[in-house]
Formats: structure tokens, C-alpha cells, sequence
């Protein structure tokens, strides 16, 4: 039977393939076992907190998504590139924010920017372009000159995000990019992450254990002692634990640890 003029045996090849696929990852290190059967799927334009208390595993399974370490057991796949078989194709898809800052603190804004477009092979002229729509996305045109260590806590952290997304990666991976600013910084950061969701279909998987960083439309992942506890929406969540609050939710899954 047809549909569209095309065979239900292909459809599977025809849907969009989700920005990122995890299946059955494991992690150990030499004295214990860090990720266990983790699979995770997060979808084109869909923003998906991977919520975790510390140590349970957020920042190793960005080391595998990032390819820091080698992933020996499951499978990874970003936009339905093998990590392993394909990586250089499939990390060319990616724009990652890792939890400890990464700018250079003695170059300036536009310094630190253009060096980031270097180095992903952009056409200067575009790189340019980009530049400047991205300073004034976040509010920082003005600052452009500025050495980044004059920039507030928050500030570098939108800058950050910022440069990551200069390339027009499809998937963002950001590892507790708002620990230790102010709510009014965090708040703005994740509207300028939801936006890039809602405007370019960015996959995005936010590592955070701020439950208060979980909205009710939010794809959510509970990672807990290196295991998925839960998968959904926050909706689905709150559904399932009879809980009125993700905080709650989230407490009853991981039998009372806050996060």
C-alpha cells in the first residue's frame, strides 16, 4: 500500500532523523561502573533536560558525546551519523558549552568569536556576518572590544553559547552551562536556547540539576546513579510520580535525593 506515492517500507527513511540517538551506552572506570544502559533520544527542535544531581553521570556521557572518551559499548548517533564509524561528520553537526568556561579571558569578545570561526572553516566574510547578529542577539555589540575577563558571570556564559551556535550546529550540548549566575542571567539563557529550538529546529540536550530550569513542555531525562530513570515530558513526569511539582517528581524517582 502507497502513501504520498511512496511504500510504507520506506517510511522509516523518509521521517526526519531525531538530532541525537543513544543506545545502551556504558561507562566504567577502572573502580567503578559510571553509566549503565543509558539510552536516551532527543528530537529535531526539541529541548531536552537531562536532569541529575552531581555524580550522576551528566558530565561522562558529554565526554562520550563529545567524543573526549571513545564510546566502546552502545551506540551514539547525532542527525543519524555513527560517532564512531562517522565522527568527524557527526561532531560537525554539534555545538557543545562545557560545564568549566572555555573562553579565552585575554582576548577580546569579537577575538574570541572570530578565532571560533577559524577554526570551523567559515567564510570570513560570513564568519563577520554572524558576529555581529550573534552580539547583538545577546545584548553584548557594545562589549565587542572588550577583553571577555571585564564580562560579567553571565555575560560570558550567553557568550559562550553564543559561539557555539556560530556554525549552525543541529544539535547543542550545554553540561550545567547556568551553575552559580543569578536567576535573571539563567532565565535569559534559557530563552536564548529555547529560541534557537522554536526558530533554526535545534536539538538541544541541557544538563542541569536547577529542576527549576524544567518547563512543562520540556523533554525530560533522569539520570540517576548512571541509569535512566525516566524519559518524557515534564507533563508525563508529573503524570506518572501523582506529583504537582518537578522538585517533587524528581525526589520520589531518586527516593528523596534533592536536586
Amino acid at each position: 500500500m502507497g502513501l504520498g506515492g511512496c511504500t510504507l517500507s520506506r517510511l522509516p527513511e523518509l521521517l526526519p532523523k531525531p538530532a541525537l540517538e543513544i543506545e545502551g551506552i556504558g561507562f566504567a572506570y577502572p573502580s567503578r561502573a559510571v553509566l549503565q544502559d543509558v539510552s536516551i533520544r532527543v528530537p529535531v527542535g526539541a529541548f531536552c533536560v537531562l536532569l541529575g544531581i552531581n555524580g550522576a553521570g551528566k558530565t561522562t556521557l558529554f565526554s562520550l558525546l563529545t567524543r573526549l572518551f571513545l564510546c566502546r559499548q552502545g551506540r551514539i548517533r547525532i542527525l543519524g551519523r555513527d560517532l564512531n564509524s562517522d565522527g568527524r561528520r557527526a561532531l560537525a553537526e554539534l555545538g557543545v558549552v562545557f560545564q568549566q568556561p572555555t573562553l579565552d579571558l585575554d582576548l577580546s569578545v569579537r577575538q574570541n568569536l572570530l578565532y571560533f570561526c577559524v577554526l570551523q572553516g567559515l567564510d570570513p566574510a560570513l564568519a563577520q556576518t554572524r558576529i555581529a547578529q550573534a552580539l547583538r542577539d545577546i545584548g553584548l555589540t557594545d562589549r565587542v572590544g572588550d577583553k571577555v575577563r571585564r564580562l560579567s558571570g553571565g555575560q560570558r556564559r550567553r557568550l559562550e553559547l553564543a559561539r557555539a551556535l556560530l556554525h549552525r550546529p543541529r544539535l547543542l550540548l550545554a553540561d550545567e552551562p547556568t551553575v552559580g549566575l543569578d536567576i535573571h542571567s539563567r532565565q535569559a539563557i534559557l530563552h536564548q536556547v529555547r529560541a534557537e529550538c522554536r526558530e533554526r529546529g535545534v536539538g538541544v540536550l541541557w544538563a542541569t540539576h536547577l529542576v527549576d530550569e524544567v518547563q512543562p513542555d520540556d523533554q525530560v531525562v533522569v539520570l540517576h546513579e548512571g541509569r535512566v530513570l525516566m524519559q518524557g515530558t515534564a507533563q508525563v513526569m508529573l503524570q506518572s510520580t501523582s506529583t504537582e511539582t518537578v522538585g517533587d517528581a524528581f525526589k520520589q524517582l531518586t527516593r528523596g535525593e534533592p536536586a
